[in-house]
């Protein structure tokens, strides 16, 4: 309760880890006055370090208990894993309930699958909290933004697109995060603060996780657009869309895509920095490959039923 209580002052006075204590300056314009403040106010501390950073307890030393979750490198704001339950969970939702809302009259019924993806999303959001990970206005930032995103883009999946299209799109991510970190960079600012201030603080060495570093997100999401991109316009995934696969067909490919997708986490990662990168882009180009075509693929030829033949007009 004290630290959410201390995380409140953090977000409303204005006082901040970075803020040297010997200065007679004004709280509130403290961290404007330089870039790599307006840069590190931007995008959050948090909570694991700044007990440590912040100066509240300096007279009497937080006792706090970390997880090998709580260590991650990456700014805290705001919360990823809320943003990406909230907009990945949003059409599934949307889905059910249309399927609910089509069967029964009642308005309780309707209403279950939204509590359902409010309970589930004010969980992930408490865990975060509770694992020192975030702040409460992080995960609530993380929530909402997650919500819109679902809401903006499940009427937009490019489902018809050309390969290109996911390619450029990879490649503008990767493109467009570097040429603003080299921008950053050059203009002074500090952009592994949240690195060290994580390397520091955190109980464990092991703890410290290279998944979590900015830049493996970037590899993770650009090289997850372009897997998406190669299994849509796979001879696989041509086959499996005129296909009519059975609910025992269906759980089946969730049984042997969630082995192979554990099998690739089982694998580790290199130690360095460079091929951890290049090896997370891969891994995560060959999962919607594997789930979207391969495994359907494999399921469906495996199977006893055949695709009926398709005539043309």
């Amino acid at each position: 309760m004290s630290l959410f209580k201390n995380g409140m002052l953090f977000m409303f006075q204005g006082r901040k880890p970075w803020q040297d204590n010997s200065q007679n300056q004004s709280p509130f314009l403290t961290p404007f006055l330089r870039p790599s403040r307006v840069f590190r106010f931007l995008f959050g501390d948090r909570p694991f370090w700044w007990v440590h950073e912040s100066g509240y307890y300096s007279q009497t030393p937080a006792r706090v208990h970390q997880f090998p979750s709580s260590c991650e490198t990456g700014p805290g704001s705001p919360s990823g894993h809320c943003m990406v339950t909230g907009a990945a969970f949003w059409p599934i939702m949307t889905a059910v309930s249309s399927q609910v809302a089509a069967r029964t009259r009642s308005r309780w019924v309707r209403v279950i699958p939204s509590l359902a993806y409010c309970t589930f999303l004010l969980a992930v959001g408490l865990s975060r909290i509770f694992l020192l990970a975030h702040f409460p206005h992080q995960v609530l930032a993380g929530l909402i933004t997650g919500a819109v995103l679902g809401w903006l883009m499940t009427p937009r999946v490019p489902m018809e697109r050309e390969l290109s299209f996911y390619g450029l799109t990879a490649l503008a991510l990767m493109l467009g995060a570097s040429l603003i970190y080299w921008t950053l960079f050059s203009l002074g600012l500090d952009l592994s603060w949240s690195i060290n201030l994580a390397s520091k603080w955190c109980e464990r060495p092991e703890w410290v996780h290279l998944d979590s570093r900015p830049f493996a997100s970037l590899s993770r999401d650009s090289g997850a657009a372009l897997g998406l991109g190669i299994a849509l316009h796979s001879p696989c995934y041509a086959q499996i869309r005129r296909a009519q696969l059975g609910n025992g067909q269906k759980v089946a490919c969730l049984v042997l895509a969630m082995v192979l997708l554990g099998l690739l986490d089982w694998l580790g990662h290199p130690p360095q920095i460079s091929l951890f990168y290049i090896f997370n882009f891969l891994k995560y180009t060959l999962w919607p490959c594997l789930v979207l075509a391969l495994v359907p693929w494999v399921v469906h030829m495996f199977s006893a039923q055949e695709i009926p033949p398709i005539h043309s007009s």
